[in-house]
């Protein structure tokens, strides 16, 4: 069951064990609680996920990204998804964490893209430099993406939507 709440609260039982209320937005997908509380009934657990509601940009903006990394990749001779990591690289979200040296190569496979930036005095660790990629971006974060993009291409002669299109596509998101 997936749906918005627009309340929580928490309390606690006889046991001392927390227990949430949470008021639901509407009336939809009640009948899914029934099944769930039929589940606790027979002993079984609940995998449970609270977290604050976001609205998901609009897929014209990623689009247009895409479309605008196509166009700037010709001109530059090279891939969109190659131009897109020098993209992040500029404009993008990213965190450094250090890891045990044996333990790089599987880590990497978490983030768009990494760059080892050293070992550790005691050489047990490696610093990473890890970007995440725009899938994960929240609306602030794609909009600096997107506007860095979008200055690149307007400097080397790619069409570009206007700035009352691009804030266009910017609103729909929030």
């Amino acid at each position: 069951m997936k749906t918005q709440a627009s309340q929580i609260r928490l309390q606690f039982n006889s046991d001392m064990k927390p227990e949430i209320i949470i008021t639901l937005k509407s009336r939809d997908g009640l009948e899914s609680l029934n099944d769930l509380k039929t589940a606790t009934d027979k002993g079984k657990l609940l995998d449970c996920e609270i977290k604050a509601h976001r609205e998901h940009r609009s897929l014209d903006a990623n689009a247009r990204l895409w479309k605008t990394l196509t166009d700037m990749a010709a001109v530059l001779h090279t891939t969109k998804d190659e131009l897109y990591l020098i993209m992040l690289k500029r404009y993008g979200q990213f965190t450094y964490v250090i890891v045990k040296t044996e333990a790089v190569e599987m880590f990497t496979t978490m983030y768009r893209l990494t760059e080892e930036v050293g070992k550790t005095k005691s050489g047990e660790g490696t610093q990473l430099l890890c970007y995440f990629g725009s899938s994960d971006y929240n609306t602030l974060q794609m909009s600096q993406l997107l506007d860095g993009v979008m200055q690149e291409a307007h400097e080397i002669g790619v069409e570009t939507p206007t700035k009352s299109e691009i804030e266009l596509m910017k609103s729909q998101w929030r």
